[in-house]
């Protein structure tokens, strides 16, 4: 099922080019120092995010050529019928700092068959983007992180609010706090299968969630000083309700697959918990 930022909880926000060289690039949003809570987010909160367009899925930088997506935003469709736009945090009218990339190879994961796991997908950038504040990779969860239950972790999207209430013009970037649930608690919550490879994240009370169009898009949690992605917005059964998590990929379990098929100039990884 298409996933969406599905948000009723008010909530608030404080915030302010060269290629890629630096890991020290990873994972750190200079507009956006510090995060209370949000509905709208400001420019520059979240420079790694990645729409594709005509706006249907998100993604996530993760090197200065590499985008991070789910396989079902993109099984199907050809490179030519792609654009991902980088630096963008409204969808209707001038952005002045958004930057639109083509694609020119697209890898899918070759265990997923269409259904809900290994939903992963490497977008390949048809020449490297200059980073800026506006654009930065995000780092990636490595191999043996671990989430314990409840910890803190951002949706972000432009997908819908609610159940047949798309985003309203102009579209503005949106994000919402949910809390990582127990393994067996999301088990036993999902009518589908969920597996060693995807993890769960909702609201206990509800009202905070992902819905259509906010498919393929980064959860990330802050360890340290630093963003992480933990998660690629997957699938859900309902939208917002309480105790109802929605599923992500669990971008831990890719680690070996995303370094072999990017090669050269791999993504930040990073052991979540690791020490300040």
């Amino acid at each position: 099922m298409w996933r969406s930022l599905c948000v009723t909880l008010a909530l608030l926000i404080c915030v302010k080019g060269d290629s890629l060289s630096q890991r020290s690039e990873f994972g750190q949003p200079p507009l956006n120092p510090r995060i209370v809570g949000g509905a709208d987010a400001s420019e520059g909160s979240w420079p790694w995010m990645v729409s594709l367009h005509a706006h249907f899925c998100g993604g996530s930088l993760i090197t200065d050529e590499w985008v991070l997506t789910a396989a079902h935003c993109v099984k199907g469709l050809s490179m030519s019928s792609l654009r991902a736009h980088l630096g963008k945090t409204t969808q209707k009218g001038n952005d002045p700092n958004a930057v639109i990339m083509e694609i020119i190879n697209i890898i899918i994961h070759p265990d997923y068959k269409g259904r809900l796991d290994n939903d992963i997908a490497l977008l390949r950038l048809s020449s490297k983007v200059k980073t800026n504040d506006h654009i930065k990779p995000v780092s990636l969860a490595a191999e043996n992180s671990v989430y314990a239950p409840k910890t803190e972790s951002w949706i972000i999207g432009w997908g819908d609010i609610g159940e047949e209430e798309p985003l309203p013009p102009p579209g503005i970037l949106r994000q919402a706090t949910v809390e990582v649930f127990e393994d067996s608690d999301c088990i036993s919550q999902c009518t589908n299968t969920v597996t060693d490879n995807m993890i769960c994240a909702g609201s206990e009370k509800g009202g905070k969630d992902t819905w259509k169009r906010d498919s393929g898009g980064p959860m990330v949690s802050q360890d340290c000083s630093e963003w992480v992605q933990s998660g690629i917005t997957s699938w859900g059964e309902k939208c917002a309700e309480p105790n109802k998590p929605a599923v992500y990929t669990r971008v831990s379990k890719y680690q070996k697959w995303i370094t072999d098929n990017i090669g050269e100039n791999p993504p930040g990884f990073v052991v979540v918990p690791h020490p300040c």
